[in-house]
């Protein structure tokens, strides 16, 4: 998603209580970092930051942790939990910036990352960039890293050739589909709240593909 420069990002980020540009420091305790030891769960590519910010409002009993390579992104994120949190202070979610390729530096087993959201990835439709999907098998790989036993990766998106792949990918890298569907809305799947591109393509009559992947 491609976004404007928002001159405001950073000042606002620098001051935000839930936000951090040095995650890496965070690996392998990334439970400290909450003020509650309970289940945490990540969302990769969280945009605009309006599923995550949701899901922590909602879940109260789960910490998650939305990351974001681009700043101003993770700007109007901020603004959006804020927007959703109200007055109630934010303590299960931290917005971090960090590029997805060199996700494996802030991420270990010892976070015991129960779940894993990719909601709507850039696709990379053309054959020498396909490498960079969230859903490569060489990101499936650094995932599993850190992913326990069973843990779930929960994929959403709009693209019919990257789910088609996608669910290839996973099988190559041992992963087990255990709910999928091509049509999510007409579904009796729980795909979590909509995001701003699922309800932008929703509106448009394309159908949402979803998919749980759980690692053996």
């Amino acid at each position: 998603m491609r976004i404007r420069k928002k001159k405001w990002a950073a000042p606002e980020l620098a001051e935000c209580p839930f936000y951090t540009k040095e995650p890496d420091q965070y690996k392998g305790k990334w439970m400290s970092w909450f003020k509650k030891e309970q289940p945490i769960h990540l969302e990769v590519g969280c945009g605009k930051g309006t599923f995550a910010g949701t899901m922590a409002k909602n879940h109260p009993d789960i910490n998650y942790i939305a990351v974001d390579i681009k700043e101003d992104m993770l700007g109007v994120a901020r603004r959006n939990v804020v927007k959703i949190f109200g007055e109630q202070e934010v303590t299960n979610l931290v917005l971090v910036q960090k590029n997805c390729e060199q996700i494996g530096d802030t991420f270990s087993s010892e976070d015991n990352i129960e779940r894993m959201y990719i909601n709507f990835c850039n696709p990379w439709p053309r054959e020498k960039h396909k490498k960079r999907r969230l859903t490569f098998p060489r990101k499936l790989v650094q995932y599993r890293e850190f992913l326990p036993d069973n843990g779930e990766i929960h994929f959403k998106t709009d693209d019919d050739e990257l789910f088609e792949e996608s669910i290839e990918y996973f099988k190559e890298c041992n992963f087990e589909i255990t709910e999928i569907t091509y049509d999510l809305h007409n579904s009796d799947i729980d795909g979590g709240p909509m995001t701003e591109h699922e309800k932008m393509f929703s509106d448009e009559g394309i159908k949402i593909k979803y998919l749980t992947a759980v690692k053996k």
